[in-house]
């Protein structure tokens, strides 16, 4: 018995000898935290000039020592510097 169902689908036609389908994926969204909320807002991370000089080009975000993802948008100086990717850095510096 074939499966009327899906006409397009090799298996509803198997004595045909090629055949071509499709599988469809559900479509996700990875969001990555781009926003300004949270704790690590309120301070600078490290991150290589490089890296910030690019994401200013592209508007695509950085990652910084500790693991937070965001795109820089505010002046570095003007927060405490990040607990975590200083002691990152310091131990990378030993």
């Amino acid at each position: 018995m074939r499966d009327v169902a899906d006409p397009v689908s090799p298996l509803s036609n198997p004595d045909r000898v090629s055949g071509t389908a499709v599988l469809e994926r559900p479509q996700t969204q990875e969001n990555p935290n781009l926003t300004d909320d949270g704790d690590a807002d309120r301070y600078a991370h490290y991150v290589s000039k490089d890296r910030i000089a690019e994401s200013r080009m592209t508007g695509r975000p950085v990652v910084a020592l500790c693991g937070k993802v965001w795109v820089p948008k505010h002046d570095p100086s003007q927060y405490p510097i990040c607990p975590d990717c200083k002691r990152i850095y310091e131990e990378m510096m030993r």
